[in-house]
């Protein structure tokens, strides 16, 4: 397909989106590449955003891309705003770009609460540069969630000196993501947060919120960690087939009426790829899964007719730095996979395995162990028995 292509859009500016941009000029491709990114920065690493730039280590996590020597037309501060398929045309806040091949990789906006009051959330690097600002000595800071960026946040706030509250709808923290039991695990390192279990906010208003049973928390920073949506709205009405995401097989090709759209890929936080590991529809908000994800992007808008294409369909792996110790998360586990820890063997950290109902592994959870985490990525791909799994 590589002499067929003229111009090339990507619709986003992350990770995916300059994975794939380098991917395409190594491959061949000579065409005009045009890259569109909502914010006027240009492309820059997230993960940092809740760890060293919250910490104060980093103010900038610019990722390594050079658009004039990729020749790449980058566009910053250029929102999309829809999709045309028929016509092959995107459609932004300053006119309209034509396409032969397209790449959605628009990311994922975070989930924000009813309510009229100041809430910050932290998705963009202008998110965490404006709440690291506010997380000044004895501010109350009130994190809605106690998900994996809530409990980065509680440990950026409590390192500069704030009184910290998290309210958390579940029965533990990390609850939604390890289960109650693993959750709970985790509470002695909440021990400097006035952390409140079962609670849920109904709206955020000045000076605080107000919850489910008519009660108010006071704080001076409200900043809601509550999970994120894949920013899909700007396609709504152009025909893609949209599931959780842009519904993609394991080629990251998308599809209208369930029939393949040629020369349209997505990859990144705004997918929902095909796993034939998993035999589901997933979606995998997680760094290294969008930065390989660019990659085969590249490779099926490149792909020759009758050759086979890139399949993406990668061990999930996920990492949080919280309350001083290093969290590594290989694979995903059911709601019918059972936790069963590692027995001590004088090793600081520890390790927790999920089973399924067969015996075989399907998530490795390490806390300071990162030997651990680098094994438990074959033993999760081969679905090995417990018995089997390296130390």
């Amino acid at each position: 397909m590589l002499d067929e292509l003229t111009r090339i859009v990507v619709a986003g500016a992350g990770l995916a989106a300059v994975r794939a941009a380098g991917q395409l000029r190594r491959r061949g491709y000579a065409g005009s590449l045009v890259v569109l990114g909502a914010e006027a920065r240009a492309p820059y690493d997230r993960p940092p955003l809740s760890k060293a730039v919250l910490a104060g280590r980093r103010d900038d996590t610019a990722l390594r891309f050079d658009p004039r020597a990729l020749d790449v037309d980058l566009h910053l501060g250029e929102q999309v705003t829809g999709l045309d398929l028929g016509r092959r045309v995107v459609r932004t806040l300053r006119g309209e770009i034509g396409f032969d091949g397209l790449l959605v990789a628009t990311g994922a906006a975070p989930v924000r609460l009813p309510g009229d009051g100041e809430q910050l959330t932290l998705r963009t690097a202008d998110d965490a540069l404006a709440l690291r600002d506010r997380l000044r000595p004895g501010a109350r800071v009130l994190v809605v969630g106690a998900s994996w960026i809530g409990a980065e946040v509680a440990t950026a706030a409590l390192a500069r000196g704030c009184a910290v509250t998290c309210l958390e709808a579940g029965p533990a923290p990390l609850a939604g993501a390890l289960g109650a039991d693993v959750g709970a695990s985790f509470l002695p390192w909440w021990s400097g947060v006035d952390l409140r279990l079962g609670v849920s906010v109904a709206a955020v208003q000045d000076g605080g919120v107000l919850l489910t049973d008519g009660s108010a928390v006071a704080a001076d920073v409200v900043v809601t960690a509550t999970g994120v949506r894949p920013d899909t709205g700007w396609m709504t009405g152009s025909g893609l087939d949209l599931d959780r995401g842009v519904a993609v097989d394991e080629h990251l090709r998308a599809s209208s009426g369930g029939v393949v759209v040629p020369g349209v890929v997505a990859a990144g936080d705004v997918a929902a790829r095909w796993s034939p590991r998993a035999r589901a529809r997933v979606r995998v908000e997680h760094w290294e899964d969008a930065g390989s994800a660019g990659t085969t992007a590249a490779g099926t808008l490149l792909g020759a007719p009758g050759d086979p294409l890139p399949v993406h369909d990668p061990v999930p792996y996920f990492w949080s730095d919280q309350f001083g110790a290093k969290l590594q998360y290989v694979g995903a586990h059911g709601a019918a996979d059972r936790p069963v820890e590692a027995p001590e063997d004088g090793r600081p950290g520890r390790t927790v395995t999920w089973l399924d109902p067969a015996g075989a592994v399907t998530a490795v959870l390490t806390v300071d162990r990162p030997r651990d985490a680098a094994a438990a990525r074959s033993v999760v791909s081969e679905r090995r028995e417990l018995a089997t799994q390296p130390t």
